[in-house]
C-alpha cells in the first residue's frame, strides 16, 4: 500500500467518521482512481471507524505543513 498526497486527497471530502466498505464506497461513487481503491481494500480490516485520511495515513501533511511561518525563523 502506498498513498501520495494525491491519492490522498480523493479523499479529503470522504463522509468522516467512516468504515473501510464506506470510504471504498465512496471512492468508486466519487471517481478516485484505481490505487485509491487498491489502498482501501489492502487495509487490514477490524471494523474500525476511521475518523479521518490520518487514521488511513499517519504521515499525511497537514495544512499546516503547507505554510511558512516567519516567526519561526
Amino acid at each position: 500500500m502506498y498513498w501520495t498526497l494525491e491519492l490522498a486527497s480523493k479523499l479529503e471530502d470522504a463522509p468522516w467518521p467512516a468504515t473501510k466498505e464506506e470510504l471504498i464506497d465512496y471512492a468508486v461513487r466519487s471517481g478516485s482512481p484505481l490505487e485509491v481503491l487498491e489502498n482501501l481494500q489492502e487495509i487490514e480490516d477490524d471494523g474500525d471507524i476511521y475518523e479521518s485520511i490520518e487514521d488511513i495515513w499517519p504521515d499525511y501533511p497537514s495544512k499546516d505543513d503547507f505554510f511558512f511561518n516567519e516567526e519561526e525563523y
